[in-house]
């Protein structure tokens, strides 16, 4: 998996409940034409908590150095070639569907940080990106200098990574962290190389284009540089992968000489590490999950339960802490001119209700940087909440939320901090970032540069290519930078598909002070307006869903306007809804294989993921998560009765956490779908969470529940899926696809799952359910863009086989 480059250069049986079935469904066995499927050995064995007692025949499995559990891992790889076999022309057809859509080579705009552009690139033929830099004002002093060593000059771009080198070299390549130095010479990141998630921290100088000998240290999470960009901090893992220590080392030196600078005892808690945008302080945070590579804002999930500071411009003057652990309530802080500024749930104004749902902005001096000196700065109102937040020299920026449309905007800084009583939004004068529609998504770039005035983001929807947009926060005018290239979509909509500044003038008006000073001179003067939309070929809305107990379920509906055929199409429903994290809706344009074959997309935000305020996740996690699943069931039921799609053309989507609502909604109705692929997925919840020695579990207890805790065991107990998997059920054809190397989701829990499935529901619908397992890759895969093709030409491929075995 390739991480986000720029932002890393610059985590006795209850009774199973029951809904109303969608009526009209079919009552056909699905039947294969392959041999049959394997059958997977069986052991005896017991397990008992809180006086229930259940037999897990395949626990054996858990042990993936026994021989027979790789010879039936081989077996289940032959019987899906075998499935899937009729299929290898539509996969061949799909593939090159895919291909023709990707430009020969993919370019990322520049951005600027100190005197370098910094960007990446795939080039032509290449699977993995290359991370490159080039100078942006003409070189002197020691960059002339690392340019004359290297071969370059002025305006010659440098190769600083590439990620194609190493997966040549090791058949396998996952970067997760990358961090230049200070004065930019050096290069620190960690690569995996076995997809095992045991990352080796590799420190490269730039100026001679050489890895330091030392240190290389396994395990490596986070980093963070002081300011003399010779000291490096890093967060190390445990065995279970917990990030569980902060140390440091200094360039040179050995790593057993590295000095241990905090380490976190409890194992509900993991460490993290990042700089303040400044560069002038280094926070520890002890959060209660880890963090991931593909976050792009802060979430209060990963916002800190505890919080320390080091000065970075003297490193050896220890940590300083800012705040002890309270239960519930959690911090992320940034520095502004010797003023910290820090997101939290627990407002310090006595006369506000501490509903824990908020989050709300913060500040106080450095000299007197005490959690209990805090003084409330912005505290959203009843109909706004607070996401996140990011500070320039001369600009704050907010993410938000008003009456569940997303919001971005800056405030000019500084701001007086004499004011006795927070602030209301607009008595801050903010700057709506504007968005082409409220369908939109918009992901931070690195903006690493903290002297920029400019803020760039990435703009896209299900129907509106990713584009880059730089919002100058100074003009409070904006350009549109680049936009992703995508070809060959057939060309049966007027003009070219571009649009331009008059469709964003209603929003613009909207939520702009300043329209008047914008016009359409000067968006042309800073750069151009226009970006590829392709609405009029694919309509996308959302429709809210009412669930089991009243509450409305956004659900995001894809299709193309000509192939589409209401009540005949196929659906697809994709459900993630853990950890308060999105689920993915952003241009795809793979995706366009099935919309232009007629297929619905459909995206459910159940609760538990992220949505209009912060209490949607804590309505679906823990004692709530079956509000996750039955609002899945509920998104899905919707598809079948509005008369969407057709009744018995129904497939479901998950990965990892996703898999959860996929396959316990496939438990509780067996025949309201028709194919469902579960990716790396968590399945054997209750065993999982029973056993503290697995990776992540312990952290996870705050998302699922503790079983070992009798009222969360028997909670658990009604949805996990592997436990509750129905009886003689015609279950729907299934593609489980797992990765052997898989540290944070077991490959046993696939493994599992088909082998209970195969013994539990109709043999002749189960033949339908296939394990297919990478031998060599890990919880986030390993494949570049053609891989990524490949794989997504084999599930389609299975998707469209089983969807249309009983056409009409």
């Amino acid at each position: 998996m390739v991480a986000p480059l720029l932002r890393a250069a610059l985590s006795t049986r209850k009774t199973l409940l029951r809904f109303p079935s969608p009526s009209l469904f079919s009552t056909a066995c699905r039947k294969t034409h392959c041999p049959p499927p394997p059958v997977a050995k069986k052991v005896p064995f017991s397990a008992t908590a809180h006086g229930v007692t259940w037999q897990d025949p395949y626990h054996w499995m858990s042990n993936t150095s026994d021989p027979d559990f790789t010879s039936y891992i081989n077996q289940e790889n032959s019987y899906a070639d075998a499935f899937m076999r009729e299929t290898l022309e539509l996969q061949n057809t799909l593939y090159s569907e895919m291909l023709s859509r990707l430009p020969p080579d993919i370019t990322t705009p520049s951005e600027r940080w100190g005197p370098w552009l910094y960007y990446q690139c795939i080039p032509e033929g290449k699977e993995y990106p290359i991370l490159y830099r080039k100078p942006a004002v003409e070189s002197k002093g020691w960059v002339a200098s690392i340019f004359s060593s290297s071969g370059g000059g002025f305006g010659r771009e440098q190769v600083l990574l590439d990620w194609n080198d190493i997966a040549e070299k090791h058949g396998y390549v996952h970067v997760n962290t990358c961090r230049v130095s200070p004065d930019h010479r050096f290069l620190a990141y960690t690569v995996d190389t076995k997809g095992d998630e045991q990352f080796q921290l590799q420190i490269k100088d730039l100026g001679n284009d050489s890895v330091l000998p030392q240190p290389k240290v396994a395990g490596v999470v986070s980093l963070a540089w002081a300011q003399d960009s010779s000291t490096l901090f890093y967060t190390l893992c445990d065995q279970n992968l917990r990030p569980y220590r902060v140390l440091c080392t200094k360039l040179g030196s050995h790593s057993g000489d590295d000095a241990v600078i905090l380490t976190e005892n409890d194992s509900r808690f993991c460490l993290d590490i990042a700089s303040t945008k400044d560069g002038k302080f280094i926070t520890v945070n002890s959060n209660s999950r880890t963090s991931s590579e593909e976050r792009t804002i802060v979430s209060i999930s990963l916002a800190a339960l505890q919080v320390w500071f080091i000065n970075a411009s003297n490193p050896h003057t220890g940590l300083q802490r800012f705040c002890r652990r309270v239960s519930g309530v959690q911090y992320f802080m940034e520095h502004h001119r010797g003023i910290f500024y820090v997101l939290t749930n627990a407002p310090t104004c006595k006369d506000k209700n501490f509903s824990g749902i908020g989050l709300y902005l913060a500040r106080c001096r450095v000299d007197d940087a005490q959690s209990a000196n805090l003084e409330d700065f912005f505290i959203p109102g009843d109909d706004m909440c607070l996401w996140d937040m990011d500070i320039f020299n001369g600009h704050l920026v907010l993410f938000l939320t008003k009456n569940g449309s997303v919001l971005t905007c800056s405030i000019n800084m500084p701001i007086d901090f004499d004011n006795e009583s927070e602030m209301e939004i607009d008595s801050l004068d903010p700057w709506f970032f504007p968005l082409p529609s409220d369908m939109c998504i918009i992901k931070p770039g690195s903006n690493d540069d903290f002297m920029n005035t400019v803020y760039r983001a990435v703009v896209s929807s299900p129907v509106i290519p990713d584009f880059t947009v730089d919002y100058d926060m100074s003009t409070r005018t904006f350009s549109i930078a680049h936009q992703e290239d995508v070809r060959n979509i057939s060309a049966d909509i007027q003009g070219d598909g571009s649009v331009g500044w008059k469709e964003w003038k209603d929003i613009y008006e909207k939520y702009s002070r300043n329209e008047e000073e914008v016009t359409t001179i000067d968006m042309h003067k800073h750069g151009s307006v226009w970006w590829k939309d392709y609405s009029e070929k694919y309509y996308c809305t959302m429709k809210e869903v009412i669930s089991h107990d009243g509450v409305r379920i956004p659900m995001t509906i894809l299709h193309s306007r000509a192939a589409y055929r209401e009540g005949q199409s196929p659906g697809l429903l994709h459900g993630y809804g853990a950890y308060g994290d999105d689920l993915d809706k952003s241009w795809c344009p793979d995706q366009l294989s099935l919309l232009d074959r007629g297929w619905l997309l459909a995206f459910a935000d159940v609760r538990g993921g992220a949505g209009p305020d912060r209490s949607w996740h804590e309505r679906g996690r823990g004692l709530n998560k079956l509000n996750s699943i039955q609002d899945f069931v509920s998104c899905a039921q919707c598809l079948i009765d509005d008369g969407l799609i057709h009744k018995d053309r129904l497939s479901a989507l998950g990965v990892s956490a996703g898999c959860l609502l996929v396959g316990a909604a496939a438990n509780m109705h067996p025949q309201l779908f028709c194919a469902a692929i579960l990716k790396v997925p968590f399945l054997d919840v209750l065993n999982s969470l029973l056993d503290p020695s697995l990776p992540l579990t312990t952290l996870d207890y705050e998302e699922f529940g503790n079983p070992q805790n009798q009222c969360c065991f028997e909670y658990i107990l009604k949805y996990s899926p592997y436990e509750n998997i129905t009886e003689g059920a015609c279950c729907p054809s299934m593609l489980v696809s797992a990765a052997f190397n898989d540290s944070r989701v077991g490959v046993w829990e696939a493994a599992k799952w088909v082998a209970k499935v195969r013994d539990t529901t109709c043999p002749s619908c189960s033949s339908a359910v296939i394990l297919q397992t990478s031998m060599d890759e890990g919880h986030f895969g390993g494949g570049g863009r053609f891989a990524s093709c490949r794989e997504k030409a084999y599930d389609y491929a299975f998707l469209i086989k089983n969807s249309d075995w009983q056409r009409v």
